[in-house]
Parts: structure tokens; C-alpha cells; sequence
């Protein structure tokens, strides 16, 4: 399925000037830890499939779905079986201001069954065996129609987790004004990830206290504050280091790391490679 890899890096290769690929993947062939710009979603149709996510290790059955978010780090073990594997460029989408934020709280990925996913699971493989029937058939505008998809998959499976947390069992009310809250905060920190934002001040920007924050927003976003904040900064960082002219230490600055070593680590951490490795993936 890989079938060009440099370092961690894979680079997708699309036909026909498309950005959107689907395998129907029979192979027994294992794949090693890499990640790529595109959207990943991947459903077994026959067996079960041993997969590995951004350090969460994972058997999916038959009829389980797993969207793995780009920049993610995963590898796959070889199976026997089938499933569909569908890969999608999402820059063009994520640009808008709710789907970036969707990712960020959906990255690295997140596995929907019957069992974890029960008011969202039947709509979320409806999408899917659509997007499959979409891919096949290759009509006119089919492309459109799955990108259309594929943002709904993201929205129902963000549903789904906010449905699942209840958001401290809050009423159906507040739930709401909390929705609201939390995606204006999430939507602040995207737009200030590279300023020296801190817990207490967002907590305070928020209206909460630290401790209440920290428990809203972990339910909220899937992650926890300095994680979201930490994702976000790398990403600055990834568009940042297409430019030559800048130094590896400029980009961490203009990335809000307070020093390159951290830096580092954490794009390490979420990339499984030093910025300068990044950098020569591109050959810039």
C-alpha cells in the first residue's frame, strides 16, 4: 500500500490529479510507523486488523472504523482479511475554522464501534459505505460529494464524544452554553497557539477556575489543554519549516516554544522526526 516512503514520511500518490484514494486492501503485508498529510479512514470488512495510532495500540473487527487524523503517527500489522483503506487530502477543507479544530480534538485518531460510538455508529458506516460507493463508481463531482462526507463523518464522530462525556452531566441547557464556550476557547487557541498562553489565564479568559477548566476541557476537546496548545504549535511549526530561509531556532521561536530543545522533543514526539529531518523530507 505504501508506495513512497521517506523516513517516517509517506507521500500519498494520487491518480488522475486527484487528492482522494481508496484500497480495497487484501494484502498481507505489514506497514511500517509513518504518517502523511492525508486523512486516513479505515473499516475491515472481513477479519480483524492490528493496528497501531499515535501510541494507542488497537484490534478493530468487522465493520469498525478508524479515521486517523493527518500528521499522525500509525503502523499497521499484516492481516489477513479484507477493508476498505480511504485517504483524503484535507488541507483545502481545513482551513475552514470548525474543521481545524475538529481535528485537533479528534487527533491522533479515534476508533468508532457500536459498542463506544451507539447514538453516531450506524450514520458514521452509512458515510462510509457511501464514500466506498462514491469512490467506485468515479461519476462527475464524485469528489465533492466525499470531501461532503468526509466532514460529516468528523462532525458525527465529535457528536458522538460530546454525547458520550455529557460534559459533567450537565443539562441539556448547559451543555449547550458549554459547547459554545469551549469552541470559542479551542478557537482562541488556534488563533494564539504561538504566544505564551497559560493554563490559569485561558481558565480565567473562560470563566472557571483551573481545576473546573481542566476537567471541561479534557471532556471537550478529547485531550488535555497543554496538548491541544502543544498540537497546534507543531502545526504552526510544519508550514513554517517549508520556508529555507528561516533556522530551525527562528521556527521555534515563531512556534511559541519558549526554548529549541523543547522544541525538538515535542516534534519529535508528535512527528517521530527532528524538525531538520522534517525539513529534508521536502528537500528544501
Amino acid at each position: 500500500m505504501i508506495e513512497s516512503l521517506k523516513g517516517s514520511h509517506e507521500t500519498v500518490l494520487y491518480h488522475d490529479e486527484s487528492s482522494i484514494k481508496l484500497y480495497d486492501n487484501i494484502q498481507y503485508e505489514a506497514y511500517p510507523r509513518h504518517w502523511h498529510t492525508a486523512v486516513e479512514i479505515i473499516m475491515p470488512t472481513e477479519g480483524s486488523y492490528s493496528l497501531e495510532y499515535g501510541g494507542n495500540q488497537v484490534v478493530m473487527q468487522e465493520q469498525e472504523i478508524l479515521l486517523i487524523c493527518p500528521g499522525a503517527l500509525h503502523s499497521i500489522d499484516a492481516c489477513k482479511g479484507k477493508r476498505y483503506i480511504f485517504q483524503a487530502e484535507i488541507n483545502a477543507v481545513a482551513k475552514l475554522r470548525s474543521t481545524d479544530s475538529l481535528l485537533t480534538m479528534i487527533y491522533p485518531g479515534l476508533l468508532v464501534t457500536p459498542k463506544n460510538s451507539p447514538y453516531t455508529y450506524d450514520r458514521i458506516r452509512q458515510l462510509m459505505l457511501e464514500i466506498v460507493d462514491e469512490c467506485h463508481q468515479g461519476d462527475v463531482f464524485y469528489d465533492a460529494s466525499v470531501y461532503g462526507k468526509v466532514l460529516e463523518m468528523m462532525v458525527q464522530i465529535r457528536r458522538g464524544q460530546a454525547v458520550k462525556t455529557s460534559l459533567l452531566g450537565a443539562n441539556e441547557s448547559k451543555q449547550k452554553e458549554y459547547m459554545e464556550k469551549f469552541t470559542e476557547v479551542c478557537n482562541y487557541i488556534n488563533d494564539h497557539c504561538t504566544e505564551p498562553l497559560t493554563l490559569d489565564e485561558i481558565a480565567a479568559r473562560a470563566g472557571f477556575s483551573k481545576y473546573h477548566f481542566t476537567r471541561l476541557f479534557k471532556q471537550f476537546a478529547n485531550t488535555s489543554f497543554y496538548k491541544y496548545l502543544n498540537q497546534k504549535r507543531i502545526e504552526q511549526a510544519e508550514r513554517l519549516l517549508i520556508n529555507p530561509q528561516l533556522s530551525i531556532t527562528e521556527v521555534s521561536l515563531a512556534s511559541g516554544f519558549s526554548s529549541l530543545s523543547a522544541f525538538i522533543r515535542m516534534f519529535r514526539l508528535l512527528k517521530g522526526c527532528t524538525p531538520t529531518e522534517y525539513r529534508a523530507m521536502y528537500n528544501l
